[in-house]
């Protein structure tokens, strides 16, 4: 259960490192011995409950334990979450993400956007236990109404998945909510595509067919695809976004698909216009049936030449290849 947002819980909305040296000394000691007893009790009730997430003792799941909040301002609740994610559990059935061999050097809460900056031997999990970590940290931290994306960092710089992709802003949505048994599992997807026509004022659509990582929201892999370019089995169609543009995120909510990238994007491949390039996404997107509007962000922000701040779906630009 979430905490409904108050105009105080808004008013808290500015950069702050998060620091337990806010708290005088005994509250430190209360308030730790209040959370070594609450974190991983599983039979618990009351009004603010929360759901922890932690790795299985095999590394192949992520398990969800109830957690009654006992902190209530927005600050006091994410360190709060925070100590439960650290704090391993008595019986030991389960391990507690944030107590992995890693630490966190600094946590920076703006606008609803958490940064947590880790030192280097994050870096040394496993590939298969490192997207469980983020996973777990993830969809608890997101339950706070103050944290809406969560993003991870080592020693200031960006992280990347096993792709070679930047792993930018997440939400809970992105982890698939089953045993943890799926998140090394491929999924045959078949989408269309807007490719750019052979002058680069057109767009014409092709269907593929592949096998993307379940892990991955179904968004994210149709930017990453149109990123990637033609196979080259169809010939007519060309790139319409430069090979160099980096994912930095991907986001739905409410209909409404919001693609952050690098400003590789803004340099443009083959003649094609910014137009083209914005339709070739805002169309394979919509192509989705849960997107009505993509949003097209650059490095966060709406770039001034774009004509828009959203678009929808924009058939008129799209012809079929020559016979």
């Amino acid at each position: 259960m979430r905490k409904k947002k108050s105009a105080g819980m808004k008013a808290e909305r500015s950069i702050r490192r998060i620091a337990f040296s806010k708290m005088t000394y005994y509250g430190i000691l209360i308030f730790v011995c209040m959370l070594l007893t609450a974190c991983g009790q599983e039979e618990i009730s009351g009004e603010n409950i929360y759901q922890v997430y932690y790795v299985s003792n095999s590394e192949s799941k992520v398990e969800m334990h109830p957690y009654e909040m006992i902190a209530e301002s927005s600050s006091d609740q994410l360190e709060e979450l925070v100590k439960c994610l650290s704090t391993n559990p008595e019986k030991l059935e389960y391990k507690a993400p944030l107590a992995m061999g890693f630490q966190i050097l600094h946590m920076n809460l703006e606008e609803g956007k958490l940064q947590l900056d880790m030192d280097a031997a994050y870096k040394n999990l496993p590939v298969t236990t490192e997207v469980l970590v983020r996973a777990a940290i993830v969809r608890t931290l997101t339950q706070l109404s103050e944290v809406n994306l969560v993003m991870m960092t080592v020693e200031g710089n960006q992280l990347y998945d096993n792709n070679g992709s930047t792993i930018g802003w997440m939400n809970a949505e992105q982890f698939i909510d089953n045993d943890g048994n799926e998140i090394n599992t491929y999924e045959l997807a078949r989408v269309k595509l807007y490719f750019a026509g052979e002058d680069g004022t057109n767009l014409i659509a092709a269907t593929r067919e592949k096998r993307y990582s379940t892990s991955m929201l179904r968004e994210r892999f149709v930017v990453e695809e149109l990123i990637a370019g033609p196979s080259g089995q169809i010939e007519g169609l060309y790139p319409s976004i430069n090979p160099n543009t980096k994912v930095l995120s991907v986001t739905t909510r409410d209909g409404v698909c919001y693609v952050n990238l690098d400003d590789n994007f803004l340099t443009v491949v083959n003649n094609v216009s910014t137009d083209v390039s914005i339709y070739s996404i805002v169309n394979s997107l919509s192509e989705l049936s849960s997107i009505n509007k993509v949003q097209i962000l650059v490095n966060g922000e709406v770039p001034s030449t774009f004509s828009a701040s959203t678009f929808e779906r924009n058939l008129d630009i799209v012809t079929t290849l020559p016979k």
